[in-house]
């Protein structure tokens, strides 16, 4: 079996699919491996650290041409699309769900597409979980990222010429980016607040020192182990609940993101204006629409005095730690997809099951 790994065009993007350590498992497996010129080097691996590995280095256009199985990060754009072939395997994120014009694009090619984002919530496919791999490491670097954009300082500061109280911080979402958050702000020294549709992880939330904000709901928590859709009665509770601490906190941070689907909407541009002048809001669902409503990707919108960071739950500024775990990742996705080099195609197994999203050209019903 031919694996390619194509290099990330994103705007942003500095991660990438597979890293050399991994690459060397796979070509000891069997596998032949081939790599775009230069696909590793903003996460610091060399093409000749590929080489040394087992790969083969190449242009795009070969991979397209020479590999089954085409693996990237980011979903398949129209460009990529127009190389597609009928034999092709795709692996990425494909948001498939709210992508569907991508999906038919797949579709009529007659190639098979399976969608990492799609990864069911349960035991056996942890280990190949890329949205709990990448959103700890992104809710760490939220943090980061809002500390350097602050005009104030995390902890509690006791100095001759005064005290300086902590700041205030706010988290949306208390999933993996959630708890790495939690976690990271509090130990700066942050009074760190949380809230979440699923009642389950107040538990989880207050053993890392947050104080979590309930909100009354009737069972709409979770769906497959993901939060789901809140109703608009809910979010309109949750309003009310959080405005209070919204108003006064320093750093917000929203990591919503419901599997397949715009990012719901948690933070209205009435609620920016009423919030405290410097206040910064790293909206980590900025890919899917966001969950702040005026934020964009990879922008920064500054209204009434609030810095609104619009990125995405995908830590691109700590890549060689991203991309090895992604990497991880798709080698126990592809060791459990396959038998003898050849897929197994699976069909009633569960992981391949919620995973594939075409086949041969069909797109299955979920």
């Amino acid at each position: 079996m031919k694996i390619g790994i194509l290099k990330e065009l994103q705007k942003g993007e500095k991660r990438v699919s597979l890293s050399p350590f991994i690459t060397k498992k796979l070509v000891t497996n069997g596998f032949e491996v081939y790599i775009e010129k230069n696909a590793g080097a903003t996460s610091l691996y060399k093409d000749s650290d590929y080489e040394a590995s087992g790969a083969k280095i190449t242009s795009r256009e070969n991979i397209f041409d020479v590999a089954q199985v085409l693996i990237k990060i980011n979903p398949f754009d129209t460009k990529d699309i127009e190389l597609i072939q009928k034999n092709h395997v795709l692996i990425s994120e494909l948001y498939h769900q709210s992508n569907p014009a991508i999906i038919k694009a797949i579709s009529e090619k007659g190639a098979s597409a399976f969608s990492m984002d799609a990864m069911p919530r349960i035991s056996r496919a942890q280990d190949m979980d890329i949205l709990s791999s990448q959103n700890n490491l992104a809710g760490y670097k939220a943090v980061i990222l809002g500390a350097n954009e602050m005009t104030k300082i995390f902890p509690l500061m006791m100095t001759a010429a005064g005290t300086i109280t902590p700041s205030k911080v706010l988290i949306y979402g208390v999933g993996v980016a959630g708890l790495q958050a939690i976690a990271t702000a509090k130990r700066l020294g942050a009074v760190v607040e949380a809230t979440d549709i699923r009642s389950e992880t107040k538990e989880q939330a207050e053993s890392l020192g947050a104080k979590f904000i309930s909100v009354e709901n009737s069972n709409e928590e979770t769906e497959g182990g993901y939060a789901k859709e809140a109703s608009e009665s809910y979010v309109e509770r949750q309003k009310e609940a959080v405005n209070k601490s919204l108003f006064q906190s320093d750093l917000v941070i929203t990591t919503a993101n419901i599997p397949g689907r715009k990012a719901p909407t948690l933070i209205t541009e009435s609620q920016v204006m009423q919030m405290k002048n410097g206040a910064i809001i790293i909206d980590l669902a900025a890919a899917q629409g966001g969950n702040c409503e005026v934020s964009k990707l990879n922008e920064t919108v500054i209204l009434n005095g609030v810095k609104v960071i619009g990125t995405t739950i995908a830590p691109e500024s700590v890549s060689t730690n991203a991309s090895e775990l992604y990497a991880k990742n798709i080698y126990n996705f592809i060791m459990h997809l396959t038998k003898d080099l050849n897929f197994k195609w699976d069909l009633e197994e569960e992981i391949t099951e919620k995973t594939l999203i075409v086949k041969d050209g069909i797109q299955r019903k979920k």
